[in-house]
């Protein structure tokens, strides 16, 4: 993983962190809200690839995020371990001001939960990636 952990550090505790985060797939771009990062254990006892199919470390980064156009949910499919061998990363766009200056950022995730409601889907994932531009 490449966590910038000073970056993840202004991103979470940032009162001045953007609203706006969108998520990409497939080109397209969807607005994502509600969004909560936390630091916390997995369901692991040691760093293991789980499943052989993707790296899980004893804590992760996590993200969750609500998308209330429910138009993403059949590209969401592709993203998600199951019906694939591989999960699909997610690519997450946002902006922080940081020392007088504005920063685009990159977070890229996997996601591993997701929960639907009538008008909106809600997204649990873990970070693999963060990055400034």
């Amino acid at each position: 993983m490449s966590i910038n952990s000073d970056l993840l550090d202004i991103l979470m505790t940032s009162e001045t962190n953007s609203s706006k985060y969108d998520i990409q797939i497939n080109e397209t771009l969807f607005p994502i809200t509600d969004i909560l990062i936390t630091h916390s254990p997995t369901p692991v006892n040691e760093p293991t690839t789980r499943g052989g199919v993707y790296f899980s470390d004893k804590f992760a980064y996590k993200m969750k995020g609500v998308v209330k156009d429910l138009s993403v949910i059949p590209l969401l499919t592709e993203k998600m371990l199951g019906p694939n061998t591989e999960f699909g990363e997610l690519k997450i766009t946002t902006q922080i001001n940081h020392d007088g200056s504005t920063l685009d950022l990159e977070i890229f995730t996997n996601l591993t939960n997701s929960v639907q409601t009538p008008d909106s889907i809600e997204l649990s994932m873990i970070i693999l990636k963060l990055t400034s531009l």
